[in-house]
């Protein structure tokens, strides 16, 4: 058994709107550093942590959890086309084990993979497609959210199904770390609004322009200090990502989404998935885990984190 963990913040503003050169250039280098690692790795499988921004999940149908059994990209913000390349019998399998381990698990035949999923595979792996990858959707945009104790409990289900894999695994995690981008909220906008937290999915190619022209302009302005963008928190991602390198992960028993939206902001939410891709590995075994990258990046309204750790198991 190999396990390898990478777990990176995400944001698709990252080819729209450049902050100062030396801070682009070494998020763009963490990343590189990162995927050259993947490219030696060669991984055989990847399981992907990732939430969803109303691309490919809505209220009609919210789960708290989904696993793609076939999955093509939703078409977001122009990052990734065409299908993931998901092994379905295995797929399949982890879906029986999850539910096998009292975690109630959704699963899609259909699911969309919005740039949560894509943009890690692309500048990690190099393409969505180009190794066998399961996409494991965690609610981080609707509310209600799945507990924080239930996103430890779904990555140690999956962790135990890995452990007895003989593949070399990568186990990546994407999200937040604090994000505060311009997510409507259902209950506080106008029923047209509604309608499309609801169900919007494959929206006309001017309606997907328009939105995503709204969050690089919130971008701009929170670069500037305006807009309702919540500031970012360096101290509450610096001791999230100092949880995850010491392999603690009991905090996130109690965190709340009270707390989480207090310092992280409304994308904050996204941390389930990094919570379930470390309780993932450390089910499979103990961990050495490392900070690659941080730095709070304003223009692409996240805290950009990158850590790395290998399973120490036998």
């Amino acid at each position: 058994m190999s396990i390898k963990l990478i777990c990176v913040s995400h944001s698709p503003m990252m080819d729209f709107i450049h902050p100062a050169p030396e801070v682009e250039a070494a998020a763009r280098g963490a990343f590189a550093e990162l995927a050259q690692e993947v490219a030696a790795y060669d991984p055989e499988l990847i399981v992907l942590f990732a939430p969803d921004h109303f691309n490919g999940f809505f209220y009609d149908l919210m789960p708290p959890f989904c696993i793609g059994l076939r999955a093509k990209c939703a078409g977001d913000w122009d990052i990734g086309e065409g299908p993931l390349n998901v092994p379905e019998a295995l797929a399949l399998d982890l879906v029986k084990a999850v539910q096998a381990e009292d975690v109630d698990i959704a699963y899609s035949y259909r699911m969309q993979a919005d740039h949560g999923f894509t943009q890690p595979l692309e500048l990690l792996a190099g393409s969505v497609a180009r190794y066998p990858t399961i996409p494991i959707f965690i609610n981080g945009a609707a509310k209600p959210f799945p507990p924080c104790r239930r996103a430890l409990k779904l990555g140690e289900a999956v962790g135990r199904f890995l452990a007895g894999r003989p593949e070399r695994i990568l186990v990546i995690g994407s999200g937040g770390l604090s994000h505060d981008p311009p997510t409507p909220q259902f209950g506080s906008v106008p029923p047209e609004v509604e309608e499309f937290l609801i169900a919007g999915r494959n929206p006309s190619p001017e309606a997907r322009r328009a939105r995503q022209e709204r969050v690089v302009e919130n971008g701009r302005l929170l670069a500037r200090g305006q807009g309702s963008s919540q500031p970012l928190d360096p101290d509450w991602d610096l001791g999230l990502i100092n949880t995850f390198v010491t392999g603690d992960l009991t905090r996130f028993q109690t965190m709340t989404d009270e707390e989480i939206r207090a310092q992280g902001g409304r994308g904050g939410q996204e941390i389930r998935a990094w919570i379930a891709a470390f309780a993932c590995l450390k089910a499979a075994g103990t961990y050495l885990a490392r900070t690659r990258y941080y730095h709070p990046i304003d223009a692409w309204i996240a805290g950009m984190g990158m850590v790395s750790a290998d399973s120490l198991a036998s």
